[in-house]
């Protein structure tokens, strides 16, 4: 979802905002469990997965042996990381974001690591400064407070899990959970489906 929402933010014209959340706590407030926990949907989420990705064109790779990483990582440090972000310097919110789900999902990378939290950031432009005093502010109350508070908001809004996304139209909030449900947030919002990969229109003369 994350992937192709980028790609429509321009063309629905739609105030994108990321809000970092804690996955983690939001299944335990809510009592939710991993579906891969479950034999026979892992085995399901596996082909489905992979369907996804084919359809909507991103480098998603997974196998059978992924889902103890996938279970055994802590998003945690990275979550913090992409709060500090938020608090500092919200222009970089996005790339940093979208270079996460690169690592983890692609390139099957262990976020929950220092030198790798490093990397993503990196890559997504920040200087080796700022990424060190970013890394540094992931442990302060500061952060831990607000990550936190922006779960919690997660939570009221009626998130289970991830991803979820609450679009506000007309006064109200629509939450929209998994990766599968754009082209109906389209419809909520009054904007049309063009597919997983929109032609961006040209500009009007």
């Amino acid at each position: 979802m994350l992937q192709v929402l980028c790609r429509y933010q321009h063309i629905w014209n739609i105030d994108l905002h990321f809000c970092p959340a804690f996955l983690g706590g939001i299944m335990q407030a809510t009592g939710n469990k991993p579906p891969a926990m479950l034999p026979k949907r892992a085995e399901y989420m596996l082909k489905d997965i992979k369907r996804m990705a084919k359809y909507y064109q991103v480098p998603v790779r997974i196998s059978e042996d992924d889902f103890p990483r996938i279970l055994g990582t802590s998003s945690l440090g990275a979550m913090r990381f992409i709060t500090a972000i938020d608090m500092t310097e919200p222009r970089f919110l996005e790339p940093l974001s979208r270079e996460f789900w690169i690592r983890f999902w692609s390139q099957r990378e262990d976020i929950s690591q220092p030198e790798n939290i490093l990397a993503v950031a990196g890559q997504a432009g920040l200087s080796p400064e700022l990424a060190q005093k970013l890394l540094e502010m992931i442990s302060s109350p500061a952060v831990k407070n607000r990550l936190k508070e922006t779960t919690e908001k997660a939570i009221k809004y009626g998130a289970f899990g991830m991803p979820a996304v609450v679009a506000h139209f007309n006064g109200e909030p629509h939450l929209f959970f998994g990766s599968d449900r754009l082209e109906l947030l389209g419809s909520v919002i009054g904007e049309k489906w063009l597919g997983p990969v929109p032609s961006v229109p040209s500009p009007k003369m």
